[in-house]
């Protein structure tokens, strides 16, 4: 089964300042503020919730295919998803735009400081979902604003099950786009932060969401997950990871978890499951493309983290 995995692809530029903001920026100077930093410490790692989602599908032994607008300096981010078999042909290079990129300076207090540039994910129209072949699930994550609209449109008028994902792109839209996507989509996915900002955009209550899609998904990051389905509301318990080392980049890895669960049928309880393990497994690594499993570890650790097997 082939899903088509909408959103950005993106270089994440991760720097570390050894000190605190806070030592260095004067409250009553804010208005007039020139400060720099100095950042010993970067790396630089391949992100966007396109990319982050196929990764960590393919991982599962999935069929991603990303669907995203890149720039000139896409080369180095092919590479790597050639070697891993992640098909490219509906990655489209915009030559006059550099790729998508966050640049993200956090503190000994683990404050961050971010611009992100989205270049030619801005452009993101130009792709269509009514181009790709054989494609039988979808989801639209964050993505350029008029590209999201387009892809939920199609992806409806095709029948094609779909993934609302609406994360950090949810500013924006407003409330009745809000509620065209939950109307078009088939499920919708959020954090419990987002699900508030999305009920209180579109006047919905989490049931009245539910009663709109075949599930409605809420992280709760070490809580766990709630799934709002079949007019039950299941508590799915978290997965243990066996050290923090990076949060960046589990929400993406859930979300791979949801559509490999849903396309192999599970039921909800097990779907949720499977999505908090990817986002355990995920944490456990810095950056959002560094884990390495295949799926017969991932079943062993699924095994052992909840008793039975898949």
């Amino acid at each position: 089964m082939s899903a088509l995995i909408c959103g950005s692809l993106a270089y994440d530029t991760i720097m570390v300042f050894p000190d605190q903001f806070k030592n260095h920026i004067l409250p009553d100077k804010v208005h007039i503020l020139n400060v720099s930093f100095l950042v010993p410490r970067m790396r630089r790692e391949f992100g966007g919730c396109a990319g982050n989602i196929a990764y960590n599908l393919k991982l599962l032994g999935g069929e991603p295919i990303p669907m995203a607008t890149v720039g000139q300096d896409f080369g180095p981010y092919r590479d790597w998803f050639a070697e891993l078999g992640i098909p490219l042909d509906r990655i489209k290079v915009i030559d006059e735009l550099f790729t998508p990129q966050a640049f993200i300076t956090t503190d000994h207090d683990n404050n961050q400081i971010t611009a992100f540039h989205p270049g030619a994910m801005m452009r993101s129209f130009e792709n269509h979902v009514r181009d790709v072949p054989g494609v039988t699930f979808g989801i639209v994550s964050p993505d350029g604003r008029e590209g999201m609209l387009q892809n939920a449109e199609e992806f409806a008028a095709a029948a094609i099950p779909f993934i609302f994902d609406p994360g950090q792109a949810m500013p924006l839209f407003n409330g009745a786009e809000l509620r065209a996507f939950i109307e078009q989509a088939d499920y919708v996915t959020v954090n419990d932060y987002e699900s508030n900002l999305l009920q209180e955009r579109t006047g919905w209550s989490e049931s009245d969401i539910a009663g709109k899609v075949k599930a409605y998904i809420v992280t709760r990051g070490p809580h766990g997950a709630m799934i709002h389905a079949d007019g039950k509301v299941h508590d799915i318990p978290p997965a243990h990871e066996r050290r923090v080392t990076d949060p960046t980049g589990c929400g993406d890895a859930f979300r791979a978890g949801l559509i490999f669960g849903i396309e192999k049928g599970y039921d909800w309880l097990t779907i949720g499951r499977i999505g908090n393990l990817m986002g355990a497994l995920k944490v456990e690594h810095p950056g959002t493309q560094n884990q390495r499993f295949d799926y017969e570890e991932f079943a062993e650790q699924f095994r052992q983290q909840f008793g039975y097997a898949l």
